[in-house]
């Protein structure tokens, strides 16, 4: 598979045109130079239709699209769980979470845990967040967009790993937040259009040119095991999606942490003009999560048709780019490398604002406005070098890249999510509750990985979130501290508008269609 001169065309159309964006927007007015505000935060002026479309930027990359595609060849429609649950589960969280983060103006998660329990919580989580988003997060993103470029074009994997690198941090470096957000808009644009032909064109392929209809019910015909949400137990991919656990189990403690807490998703919220902005944002993004399952999840589907003897999953979606014809080729390229650099700017930037605002800061609380910058855009860079360098060796050998990451994730998530959900709901949580739990997190997850292998993942979160959620609470009523700095919130604050909760059910109404057809 190699780009013609069109395909590279429309490629190069879409690297200038996103990295020109990039520099109007980040423009500031004569006189104006950026301040940690402006930088970290878009100076808290991102209005609903950047802040939608930036949460689904930031979530969906090569480890959604390759990783999702790959798990959707071998387990089918059911790995569509972690799209439509993350839809349920942003609607609560801009009903119960941002009315709480916003009002207390908070630029990172860290700080909140300062501000809730004490210096040590925020400076534990900090680093910790640093490492996963360096050392699992970046290089996931990067390795399997350099894969997929190699595949395309036929680049060596470590040039096209720097040269998307390069592009990420090249375009966002200056305008921090600001430019990442709004560029998103073009980018989720991209990712939508091009995603939908690729599905398109791989269904109508499927049925011989009988037209996309055809070719799902041939599909249906051909491969009905590939259809169902809920997995028997007697599911060869059981273990990866273990029944009503999808419903009811971890994986509402894995989509509550990471729409919730994780800080390059909820950092587009932060940055919202006011609360109603930030919440008919999430409600955006949370109809986006719907349609995802259809340009990240059916086209791998469609591969088990069209290519049944791939070596590894993940090539499924390079399989079928590899089919396209010259032009389109391009305008799906392009959507996937707008996927990739448009996630890795995102996570770029996080780590930027965590290193600069959590650590840097409160070590030199004198800093100027302007040095914290600068040193944003520092960390920024380093945290790039690190992660081009790391990529190769920690994911070069996996299969399945996005089961991997979900499963490495899943030993720290239930600690992260008890600390949160504690600290916000539950008055006499504790620092050292909080501690524990993050301690117990990681040891008991590694305890159940190794003395019970068998147990799916997804409920050994369940079981360690319930197990964390107690020893958070002993430790909390044995060790209260003299003074918590509780979080004032009242009812009200809870209140949302009648479009919010008219979104809401009809989001709801959808996921119950989903699941009641592909049960």
């Amino acid at each position: 598979m190699r780009l013609s001169t069109l395909d590279a065309v429309i490629l190069g159309t879409y690297v200038v045109t996103i990295f020109s964006l990039a520099q109007w927007v980040s423009r500031e007015k004569a006189g104006h130079r950026k301040d940690a505000q402006d930088y970290f935060l878009a100076g808290r002026s991102l209005r609903w239709w950047a802040i939608g479309t930036s949460l689904i930027a930031a979530n969906i990359s090569a480890e959604q699209i390759i990783g999702m595609s790959g798990a959707g060849y071998v387990i089918g429609l059911g790995i569509a769980s972690y799209e439509w649950m993350a839809a349920l589960t942003l609607i609560l969280v801009g009903k119960y979470f941002l009315p709480i983060f916003l009002n207390n103006h908070i630029y990172t998660m860290p700080e909140f845990l300062q501000r809730r329990y004490s210096p040590a919580v925020r400076t534990v989580m900090a680093v910790f967040w640093l490492g996963v988003y360096v050392f699992v997060n970046l290089t996931a993103i990067l390795w399997l967009g350099a894969t997929a470029v190699h595949t395309v074009t036929g680049l060596d994997v470590t040039w096209a790993l720097l040269l998307l690198g390069a592009f990420s941090g090249a375009y966002t470096l200056y305008g921090g937040l600001k430019a990442v957000a709004l560029t998103d808009i073009v980018q989720v644009c991209l990712l939508i259009v091009g995603g939908l032909v690729i599905t398109w064109l791989a269904l109508d392929k499927v049925a011989d040119g009988a037209g996309v209809i055809a070719g799902l019910q041939r599909l249906f015909e051909q491969h009905p095991e590939k259809f169902h949400m809920i997995l028997p137990s007697d599911s060869p991919h059981y273990k990866d999606l273990p029944g009503l656990s999808v419903l009811l189990g971890g994986l509402w403690v894995m989509n509550v942490s990471y729409w919730g807490f994780n800080q390059y998703i909820i950092q587009r919220t932060l940055a919202a003009q006011d609360l109603r902005q930030a919440q008919s944002g999430i409600l955006l993004a949370a109809f986006l999560k719907l349609l995802m399952p259809v340009i990240i999840v059916l086209p791998g589907i469609a591969a088990v048709a069209l290519a049944p003897q791939l070596a590894r999953p993940d090539e499924a979606y390079p399989h079928l780019m590899a089919m396209l014809p010259p032009g389109v080729l391009g305008l799906v390229f392009a959507a996937l490398v707008a996927a990739i650099v448009a996630s890795t700017a995102s996570k770029v930037n996080s780590v930027a604002t965590i290193f600069t605002m959590d650590l840097y800061r409160p070590w030199r609380p004198a800093t100027s406005p302007d040095r914290l910058v600068n040193i944003g855009r520092g960390c920024a860079i380093v945290s790039l070098l690190i992660a081009m360098a790391s990529a190769r060796p920690l994911l070069g050998s996996f299969d399945q890249a996005f089961q991997y990451i979900q499963e490495f994730t899943g030993f720290f998530t239930p600690g992260i999510c008890v600390i949160f959900v504690l600290g916000l709901f539950w008055k006499r949580a504790s620092a050292a509750g909080a501690l524990a739990a993050a301690i117990a997190s990681a040891v008991l997850s590694l305890a159940l990985k190794v003395l019970w292998p068998a147990l799916p993942f997804m409920d050994r979160v369940g079981l360690v979130f319930v197990a964390c959620t107690a020893v958070a609470v002993l430790l909390s009523l044995l060790r209260p501290q003299a003074s918590v700095a509780l979080v004032a919130y009242g009812a009200g604050d809870f209140a949302t508008s009648r479009s919010y909760n008219a979104g809401a059910a009809v989001v709801v109404a959808i996921l119950l269609a989903l699941y009641t057809v592909f049960w």
